[in-house]
C-alpha cells in the first residue's frame, strides 16, 4: 500500500510539474506575441541590471565632485542646442553635457536610476502589504470593521494624491524617508479596494464552505486559500504602479522637496535646469526621457502580466 501511495504521489508530482512547465511556456508565448510587452521586458531587465552595476560603471565619489568651471556645458559638436550654450573645457568628454554643478549628466542619470527604482519597489511593496492586509480582513470580517476601513480609504482617495503627498512632505521635512512615506500614504488605498473586492467574491465560492465544514480556521482560510486565489489582480496592479511611483516621486523632487540640490535623482536633475530651458535644455530632456522610458517599460510589462493572468486568454 505504501508503494502504491508513493507511486501515486510521484505521478501527481510529475503531472503538476508538467502542467507548470506548460503554463510557463504559454506565458512566454503570449509575451512573444506582443512586441510592446517584449520591448518593455527587455527595458525593465536593462534598467534593473544597470541599477545593480551602477556603482561599477560610475564611481560615486568622483562623479559627485563639484566643478563650477564646467557648469552647464555641452561637449558634443554633433548637435548644438542653442547659440548661448557653454562649451566644455578642452579634453573633456561629456556625452550628455553637464549639470549646474559641473558634473557629467550621464553619470548622474546612471546613479539616479538605482535610487528611483529602489524607492518605487519599496513604496509598492509597503502599499501592497498594507492594502492586502486591510482589504482581506475587511472583506472577510465585514460589518463595522469593513465600513471603517472603507471610510478611511474614502478620505484618502478624496484628496488629490499629489496634493496630499506635498502637504505631508511640507509638514514632516524633505528627507528621502519622508518623501517615500508621503508616496506610500497616497498609494495604499487602491490596494485595499482591489483586495477587498476580490475577497468578497472569493469567500462566497463553494470551496470556502467546504473548508469551514472541515474545521479550517478563518485565518488559515484567508491566508492560505482566499489571498492566493485573489492575488493575481494585485500582482498586475503592482507591475503597473512601479512606473507611476517613479513619476510621483520625481515630481515631488522636481517641485522643490529635494533633500539636497546635489542629490543624483531624475526629478532633481530636471529641476536643476528648469531656469535654463533655453540655455541648457539637456538638463530637462535627458532625465525626463529616462523617467518616461522607465515608466513606459513597466507599464508595458504590467499589460503583459495582465494578459498572461487573464483567464479569457486560456480558453
Amino acid at each position: 500500500m505504501k508503494t502504491l501511495a508513493r507511486r501515486a504521489e510521484t505521478v501527481a508530482w510529475e503531472s503538476e510539474t508538467k502542467a507548470r512547465i506548460a503554463e510557463l511556456k504559454y506565458a512566454f508565448y503570449l509575451i512573444r506575441q506582443n512586441p510592446l510587452v517584449l520591448s518593455g521586458l527587455v527595458l525593465v531587465v536593462f534598467f534593473i541590471s544597470l541599477s545593480l552595476i551602477a556603482t561599477l560603471l560610475v564611481n560615486p565619489v568622483d562623479a559627485v565632485k563639484l566643478d563650477f568651471a564646467r557648469s552647464y556645458c555641452w561637449d558634443s559638436r554633433l548637435y548644438s542646442w542653442t547659440p548661448q550654450e557653454a562649451s566644455c573645457p578642452t579634453g573633456t568628454n561629456y556625452i550628455l553635457g553637464t549639470d549646474g554643478f559641473g558634473r557629467d549628466l550621464l553619470s548622474m542619470i546612471i546613479l539616479a536610476i538605482p535610487l528611483d527604482l529602489s524607492i518605487a519597489l519599496v513604496v509598492v511593496a509597503i502599499a501592497t502589504a498594507i492594502g492586502v492586509l486591510l482589504g482581506s480582513v475587511a472583506g472577510w470580517v465585514g460589518g463595522k470593521f469593513d465600513e471603517a476601513v472603507l471610510r478611511v480609504t474614502d478620505i484618502f482617495l478624496s484628496f488629490p494624491s499629489m496634493v496630499l503627498a506635498l502637504v505631508f512632505a511640507a509638514l514632516f521635512g524633505h528627507t528621502i524617508q519622508t518623501l517615500t512615506f508621503a508616496v506610500v500614504l497616497v498609494w495604499w488605498p487602491t490596494y485595499v479596494r482591489l483586495t477587498r473586492g476580490q475577497v468578497l467574491g472569493e469567500k462566497e465560492k463553494p470551496y470556502v464552505d467546504a473548508l469551514k465544514n472541515l474545521g479550517a480556521s478563518p485565518a488559515r482560510i484567508v491566508l492560505f486559500h482566499i489571498i492566493p486565489n485573489s492575488i493575481y489582480p494585485v500582482i498586475v496592479q503592482m507591475s503597473l504602479d512601479i512606473g507611476g511611483v517613479i513619476l510621483n516621486f520625481s515630481a515631488l523632487i522636481f517641485l522643490g522637496f529635494s533633500p539636497s540640490p546635489t542629490l543624483p535623482e531624475l526629478g532633481n536633475l530636471a529641476a536643476d535646469g528648469i531656469n535654463r530651458v533655453f540655455t541648457a535644455p539637456w538638463l530637462i530632456v535627458f532625465p525626463g526621457l529616462t523617467i518616461l522610458v522607465i515608466a513606459l517599460a513597466f507599464n508595458f510589462v504590467g499589460d503583459g502580466v495582465r494578459d498572461i493572468l487573464d483567464p479569457r486568454l486560456r480558453r
